[in-house]
This record gives C-alpha cells, structure tokens and sequence, in this order.
C-alpha cells in the first residue's frame, strides 16, 4: 500500500469509528515515514483519537538556549505512537537559567513531570567557544570550574522546588578546534576542556536522584560533526540541526522518553532461524550454519552480542521459533559459535504453533504482559501477524541486511534504562531458577512439602540509600500484584521515608536456588490509633510463594506493637492487578466501604489479631524479632 493510500485508509477507519485498527495504521505510517509532514498529520490524526484509543498523559519542559521548535511536532508524533499523549512546554530563548533558580517561573507553573535542559557550548561559555587561542591556561580552567558550578546551583534550586526528572544534554565539542591538530597534542586543549564540564555534569547528576545526562556531544559525533549542523540555519534561525538531524535528536529523547513512561520491554523473544544465525538449521544442519567471527556469520554474531548486552541490563531473553525443538536445542547448546545458550533464555518456545499463541505462552509463564514483550523476527509475515494479533506487543523492524539487525536492536528505545540495579543485573538468572523451582513443584506431592521444600528466607527492613532505586522502581514496575499502583520517584520515596509517622519496607527473600533479591515493598502511615497502607506490592516472579503473607505478618506486628487497634488498606482495581483482588479478604480484613474507584478493607488487631508468618518462610525483621 502506498503512502497516500494508507493515509486515506487511517482518515476512513477513523471516520468509521474504528480508533484501535487507525492507531495501528498510523503506527505503520510513522514507521515508514517519520518526516515532518508525516509527522504533522499524525498528531493531527491522534488528536482526533484522544480519548478513544489508550494514551498516557505526560508533562516535558524543554528549557533551552536555541531553536527547538521545529523538534517539537517530530517528538510528539513519536510520543503518540509509543502510546504518550505529551504536552510540551518550551521555555523562553535563552531563560533556562531563570526558569531554573525561579521561584514561580512558567516551568513551576507548568508542573512538568520530566524537564530537559539543552544549552550549547557556544552559549553557556562563548569565550571558551570563540576566543579559546586567547585565553591564558588558568582562564581556561576558571571557565571551567565557572560553567560546572553554573549548572550544579542550577540543578540544584530546580531539584530543592520539583520532584520532576531532569535530563541535561553534555556541552558539544567543537567540529574544529582553534588549534586544529595542536588541540589533541594538549591536555589543556579546547576540547580536553569541554570534556572536562561534562566530567562534572555527570558526576554531579549521578549524586542527584533523578537526574540524567544525555550525551548530546556523542550523539553528533555519532552522526557526523560536519553533517549535524547547516550554519545557515544556525545564522538566521538560531537552529543548530541540518534537516537530517531534527530525527535524530528526537530519537534521542525518545530514549530517555520510554523509560521515564515506563514505555519499556521486560523481555524480548528473538526467531532463531535467519534471525539468531543464518540459515536453516532443520535443512542446513548444525555444520552449516551461518554463525561466527568472518562474514556472513559475523553479522548474527554481533546481533548475539548486542542480545547478551540487553540481558545484562536486565531484559529477559526467550526463544520464540518454528523449528524441529530437537535440531534447534543442539544448535543453541552445540555450535561452537554460538554466544548465546540455553541458560541465557527465560524461556523457550520451539515448536509448530502460532507466534503470536506461543508469544502468550511466553507472556504467562513470565509471570508479564503482552505488552511487556518485544519481538524480533526476519520474516515480514510473522511480524504483521504478531502486529495484528498482539497490537500491544513491540515488533521491531529488520531490515533486509544482517548486517544492520543489531543496530534495529540498538535502535529500539524501549530497551532503554535509566539505572540498573543488583536485581535488573541477575533478572535472568533469576528467571532460570524459577524453572527449577517449577521442576521442584511438579515433583513434589503437596503444595505445602513444595513450599517448605523451597527453603525461602525473607528479610523485611526500612529502605536505606542502598536500596531506594529498587524501592521506587518497584512502585514504578509492578502493576500485578500492586493493590494501589501508585507511582512513585525516588525523592518521593526517600521523603516519605524521612516524613515521621511513615514506614518505607523493602523486603528480599532468598531461598535453596539463590537470591531472588528485593521483590516486595510496603509503605505504611501511622494515623491515630490505625494504620494505613498506602502501599503493598509484589514482583510478580515471586507471585504464588505466600511470600505476601510474610510480608503482611510484619506489618501487623509492627503496627499492634506501637498501640494501633486495626490496620487498614484499600485496593484499586486495574486491568492488570486481578491477582490482588482477594488479597485482604483471603487475610481476614473486613470490607468497609465500596466504590466505583476501589474499596477500603480494615484487620481488628486488638484481642490478639493479626496475621501469621507461612510456618515455611523464615522471617527475619531487621531491627526487630526473628519469627
């Protein structure tokens, strides 16, 4: 279908009412097309959908010292289709600085959930950038330190008035240093200098909680010094992008985009057939293969390497092929090329069936939704089946080239991740011993021998700095077992931590297979002579393991020892938490009021009540009594 056909299609489905299939199909537009004017009739074309088709609201601040608003219809065409209805506030030319140190600026006014500062060298430090050859050593360094420390008060009054995140661009070294050559032979060189800024910026982000830096410096050398700018377009319009260029910016905030929204993937089932490696192996057999160090081979391999780098950064692999499961097993555990075994998949599915069925399979036995997987795949046919059956799902696009399949990879922002943690770094070993827990379950006669037999260790303590960013990104994650799915930041957690009358609790659970690592949070407020829960969650590997009841136990005994005479909680109901739903009946809590938004549940604790601890786990408490 040609473009002017599939834009008359998308106006005659949406005339017709039909919001699901002309999303789609706008998607299927952007992909092919994500110039300006594709871009300005997708928006136009969203706006008309909002409201009937699923769109997140999300609030981004552009603060800047050029011209950025012919970015701004490509970003939000690009937030459309990721499912992100944005609303962008573009600050004054050239005001970051006030609208920084504010107070009651427009940025305060705008109440931006996510605010991207975006300052060049040439503007920030204009002698450093025109007049370097005529600074003395020690002028060059007090600019430095001057422009540091210009963006640490920065960051810092923004951050003492707004809990929203903050990604700042690095300064951009010049395409030709003053000194030409000589620049490289000095340590104290014009671009040793801008190194050096941006040295500083990323150390002081990182001591700040959520804030970021986008390396925009890499991002043009990537693309090319000489081919990122049009001076005439800098000269007359103060836009610092040749036309080539407006897409890649916007994909580098897309970036930062779907991690913050949580437009994420959790995992990503990956063809192995002309996908993993080259060839067939059911008809080319083990030996003929494609896969190895030289060319052909070369290209799967570095698809192979680039999947391995996912998995470290905490997104689960499985297998998703139509293939004789014998031939393909012996391929993944025998090819001596291979980078990627058994061990490094979740989960496998190789058989006869529908994709889009096993890619469900897939989703359930990993305990994640749809449209928390990702799908990777050489044939067109399987990807516009998957792309029709499962919307939800994320279907990257190959190209015809192996060549490029790990850079269509690299592409995919919603790989991004913004922090890693202990748990994000070991998710598939974790996964790996969940099959064994699941080889234990079916061995053993009764639920309770399965239990007993797994040996689970849990430990429940108030959150410290060392285990914040698990606590808020599991606030953040977690939505099936989440009995409020309410949202929060790491400053939001650590100041609800220090509020009095609050309880913050992390709890981690071990047992015979390894550490399952930080998989549970409760946040509790003190309130007269009760307790309420504004928090309870699970990860979802640990759901079915009664680990929610040790948890439970803890904060009922927490509660009656500081003389509270009931506990109570409410749940939410979503699309998603349906496993929660008896959580506090199933616990003896009695209902107290209902709703069409969710329902308040309340436990007496005077007389003795509460709730036990599973005889099966044991319960440590830090701080407190070993149960």
């Amino acid at each position: 279908m040609e473009t002017s056909e599939l834009r008359q299609k998308i106006d005659e489905l949406i005339a017709a009412g039909e919001c699901d299939a002309a999303a789609r199909r706008l998607c299927e537009l952007w992909r092919r097309d994500s110039g300006t004017a594709a871009a300005s009739y997708v928006v136009a074309r969203y706006e008309k959908l909002r409201g009937r088709v699923p769109l997140l609201p999300y609030r981004l601040a552009v603060l800047r010292s050029f011209t950025v608003e012919p970015l701004m219809p490509l970003l939000r065409a690009a937030c459309f289709v990721a499912g992100v209805d944005l609303s962008v506030h573009v600050g004054e030319f050239n005001a970051y600085a006030q609208e920084l140190l504010g107070p009651n600026s427009p940025l305060d006014e705008f109440e931006a959930d996510a605010a991207v500062l975006a300052v060049q060298t040439r503007d920030v430090a204009p002698d450093l950038w025109r007049d370097f050859a005529d600074l003395k050593a020690d002028e060059r360094e007090a600019i430095a330190v001057r422009v540091a420390g210009g963006f640490r008060d920065w960051v810092r009054a923004f951050r003492e008035r707004s809990r929203a995140h903050l990604i700042i661009h690095t300064l951009e070294e010049p395409t030709a240093p003053s000194q030409s050559i000589l620049d490289a032979q000095d340590a104290g060189g014009q671009a040793a200098v801008v190194r050096r800024i941006n040295d500083e910026l990323r150390r002081f982000a990182a001591e700040q909680s959520g804030v970021y830096v986008l390396d925009y410096d890499a991002l043009v050398a990537r693309h090319g010094r000489a081919l990122w700018h049009d001076e005439r377009k800098w000269l007359a319009a103060r836009l610092p992008f040749a036309a080539s260029s407006l897409s890649h910016a916007v994909a580098e905030w897309m970036r930062f985009i779907h991690p913050l929204t949580g437009k994420i993937a959790k995992a990503l089932a990956v063809d192995l057939d002309n996908t993993l490696w080259g060839g067939v192996v059911g008809e080319d057999g083990l030996a003929g293969l494609r896969l190895g160090a030289e060319y052909p081979g070369a290209a799967y391999l570095e698809l192979q390497r680039t999947l391995l780098d996912l998995q470290r950064r905490g997104i689960l692999l499985c297998v998703c092929s139509k293939n004789n499961p014998e031939d393909a097993l012996e391929a993944l555990a025998k090819h001596p090329g291979m980078l990627l075994r058994p061990r490094h998949f979740a989960a496998v599915r190789v058989n006869w069936k529908d994709k889009a069925d096993n890619l469900r399979e897939i989703a359930r036995e990993l305990n994640i939704g749809t449209d928390a997987l990702a799908f990777l795949d050489d044939n067109p046919f399987e990807r516009e089946h998957v792309r029709a059956e499962l919307p939800e799902v994320t279907v990257i696009e190959l190209p015809d080239d192996p060549l490029r399949f790990a850079q269509a990879v690299r592409d995919c922002p919603v790989f991004e991740r913004l922090s890693l943690s202990t748990e994000d770094r070991e998710r598939g070993s974790y996964y790996v011993a969940e099959r064994e827990r699941a080889n234990l379950g079916r061995r053993r006669p009764t639920r309770e021998d399965f239990y007993r037999n797994l040996r689970q260790e849990a430990e429940v303590a108030p959150v410290t700095p060392l285990t914040l960013r698990r606590v808020a990104q599991l606030t953040q994650k977690t939505n099936q077992f989440n009995l409020t799915t309410r949202r929060y930041t790491e400053q939001q957690i650590e100041e609800m931590s220090e509020r009095a009358g609050w309880h913050v609790l992390a709890l981690g659970l071990r047992d015979r297979f390894g550490d399952n690592g930080l998989v549970g949070v409760a946040i509790v407020r003190e309130c007269a002579d009760a307790w309420e829960i504004d928090t309870f969650l699970l990860s979802c590997r640990v759901i079915g393991r009664t680990v929610e009841t040790a948890l439970l136990s803890d904060l009922t005994e927490r509660a009656r020892a500081r003389g509270a005479k009931n506990i109570q909680g409410r749940f939410f109901p979503t699309k998603k938490n349906a496993p929660a739903v008896n959580f506090y009946p199933a616990h003896g809590f009695s209902l107290v009021e209902e709703n069409e938004g969710g329902s308040l549940w309340a436990l007496d604790l005077s007389g003795g009540g509460g709730v036990e601890c599973p005889a099966w786990i044991r319960l440590t408490v830090v701080n407190g009594e070993q149960h």
